[in-house]
């Protein structure tokens, strides 16, 4: 029987802490068991896997799959005439429990919004497709709220809302 790899949004502004805060929400879902991806979408040149950039970060947190994709291509040597989707590169990652996409505001799959003080306070992604705010001067109404420490608890959401349906631990 053949099941659905969750995907769950990761988004915010730039410089909101949000490969910071993956990093932890990695340690906490291996910590667990299980095998994360991550998906990285910039808009700037792909640089991949370099010391310090976010791809290194992740897997250096221990991602067991990264994948980086810009306007004009993606690092697993496949090359794009236009900016690809995440339907481009979701197939690209597998042997996964779920997949943490940072970057790719738009899409159907749930999202976890980063706000960070300094950063500009309005929410990037709208209320009903928000799965979480992580950080942020006020949470949003009717939407789980954590601190920059809990990725713990992240993680419990994660697992209860998705991880425990769509698998076996």
């Amino acid at each position: 029987m053949e099941r659905t790899i969750p995907v769950i949004g990761l988004a915010g502004y730039s410089g909101s802490g949000k490969t910071t805060f993956l990093e932890k929400l990695i340690v906490a879902l291996k910590g667990r068991g299980y095998r994360v991806g991550v998906i990285k979408h910039t808009s700037h040149p792909v640089e991949f896997d370099r010391p310090g950039k976010d791809t290194w970060r992740h897997a250096r947190a221990g991602a067991d799959v990264v994948a980086l994709a810009s306007p004009d291509n993606v690092a697993v040597v496949r090359k794009f005439q236009a900016a690809p989707g995440p339907e481009d590169v979701l197939p690209l990652v597998d042997g996964v429990d779920l997949i943490i996409i940072e970057g790719f505001k738009k899409g159907s799959w749930p999202k976890i919004e980063i706000i960070r003080d300094g950063v500009p306070e309005r929410p990037v992604i709208p209320a009903e497709e928000l799965l979480a705010v992580v950080g942020g001067p006020a949470p949003v109404e009717g939407v789980p709220f954590y601190g920059f420490e809990d990725a713990a608890a992240v993680a419990d959401l994660i697992e209860r809302q998705y991880l425990k349906k769509s698998c076996h631990v």
